[in-house]
């Protein structure tokens, strides 16, 4: 999936995620790879449950925006919420708390 996306500068948050090539909406970018935090990071996700999780793959550099792009799904999986143009930041909405 790589070929996808790739890690560079982001004038959000430091490193972010971006588009490669041009990516439909509802496209599977991938799924997370991801083991248990017991305290939370720069790369961890808080589940419905209150559990964290570390995300360990590429994926970790989905930065935030209201504006997203993308969704994670309760299988870690990330999908594109709609047509996504080459070189676009892959951006997903993580929440009230991160803004």
């Amino acid at each position: 999936m790589t070929k996808y996306y790739r890690v560079a500068s982001s004038k959000i948050h430091g490193r972010g995620l971006f588009a490669r090539r041009d990516i439909c909406g509802g496209f599977l970018l991938g799924i997370c790879k991801t083991k248990p935090a017991h305290t939370a990071g720069l790369h961890t996700l808080t589940l419905p449950d209150g559990r964290l999780i570390d995300v360990t793959c590429t994926l970790k550099y989905i930065n935030h925006s209201k504006s997203a792009n993308v969704i994670y799904y309760d299988d870690y999986s990330v999908v594109a919420l709609r047509d996504i143009a080459a070189g676009e930041e892959l951006l997903h909405d993580y929440g009230d708390d991160w803004d």
